[in-house]
């Protein structure tokens, strides 16, 4: 279960509606408005037209920030989008308060059907892993393949580092925390998720750390912060115990979609131990272990994850698609220049 927002990025403007929350170079924020939820949605222009569409989720206490090194990579093969979860990010909390998976795997749902984006190539780490395994079992017609790292999937003997995590999920202990910690610098605070969540934190750039102290300072004054974390925490408690159908191991099996597995070996969130497990429950799946890596490979090792990624699109027929509808357009005198960017809002 990954915490805060780690920047990888280079240097980043900001958007004066967002307030401080930073876009990289060629991205671009809007808000989206869905029945009981508004959304920010960060964005790359394609780089040209007929790129198949990708989505991507991020992990507890994460934002969309936490893919744009991945989402830069794959200009060429996806038109990238990446979504704030309610309560995350810039996306205001939920209207009916619903942090569970399921709450959180309806509000991405929401958004494919409204967009008609689907099927998308499905990113998720951590919670957004969850988020996304259960979205690719119930609705098959939307993923077109699927890329879980670090994935939050049911384990019997939780990693220890991962306990403190899992006690925000108790009522009152968020409170507690909050009262505890008040001394705490955002430095401090920030210092803690990264060692926590990196394999190595010494591959954060000076320029990265002050762009995620920044990102805290702003999150820390956001009323609904703590409660976010706590329900969100709690929903992936409660996620755990389900059972039947509604397991997060047998909608794993579920699922349909080719699914490429990251796994970390310094992951203190989620046991390496698990890669194999996740690699026989996805019927169609391969496996990535990085030993050095922790539990954001994505942000750790961007080029290696969407090297992967970009392997995963050829061995499932999408390059030599893209490719000959590409050539087809060049033969036929069609446009192949660059694509404008998204609308800059999208109705519910």
């Amino acid at each position: 279960m990954s915490s805060t927002e780690l920047p990888f990025v280079p240097p980043a403007n900001v958007l004066p509606k967002v307030g401080t929350v930073r876009v990289a170079e060629g991205e671009r924020l809007r808000s989206v408005e869905l029945p009981g939820v508004t959304l920010t949605v960060r964005s790359r222009p394609p780089a040209r037209d007929g790129l198949p569409p990708a989505l991507y989720v991020h992990g507890l206490g994460g934002s969309s920030q936490n893919w744009s090194a991945v989402m830069a990579l794959l200009d060429g093969f996806v038109d990238s989008e990446a979504l704030d979860l309610p309560g995350f990010g810039d996306s205001p909390p939920p209207d009916d308060g619903d942090y569970s998976v399921t709450g959180h795997g309806r509000a991405v749902i929401r958004y494919l059907d409204s967009s008609g984006r689907g099927p998308v190539h499905l990113f998720g780490n951590s919670l957004g892993g969850a988020v996304a395994t259960r979205v690719a079992a119930v609705r098959p017609d939307l993923v077109r393949t699927l890329t879980l790292v670090s994935p939050a999937l049911p384990e019997i003997r939780v990693q220890r580092a991962a306990v403190p995590t899992g006690l925000l999920a108790v009522p009152g202990v968020a409170l507690l925390f909050t009262r505890l910690t008040r001394q705490w610098t955002a430095e401090q605070r920030v210092r803690g998720v990264m060692a926590l969540c990196y394999g190595d934190p010494g591959r954060v750039t000076p320029e990265g750390f002050s762009n995620a102290v920044q990102e805290m300072e702003r999150r820390l004054r956001l009323p609904y912060f703590w409660d976010a974390m706590a329900r969100s925490a709690r929903g992936i408690v409660n996620a755990y115990t389900l059972g039947g159908q509604q397991g997060l191991w047998r909608q794993a099996e579920r699922v349909l979609a080719p699914t490429l597995l990251v796994y970390g070996g310094r992951d203190q969130l989620v046991g390496f131990r698990m890669a194999q497990k996740a690699a026989r429950a996805f019927r169609d799946s391969r496996l990535m272990t990085l030993p050095d890596a922790g539990h954001v490979a994505m942000m750790e090792y961007p080029e290696t994850v969407a090297t992967a990624f970009r392997e995963l699109l050829s061995d499932a027929g999408e390059l030599g698609a893209q490719r000959a509808r590409w050539a087809g357009r060049a033969d036929a005198g069609g446009d192949a220049g660059d694509r404008e960017g998204t609308d800059e809002s999208m109705g519910g």
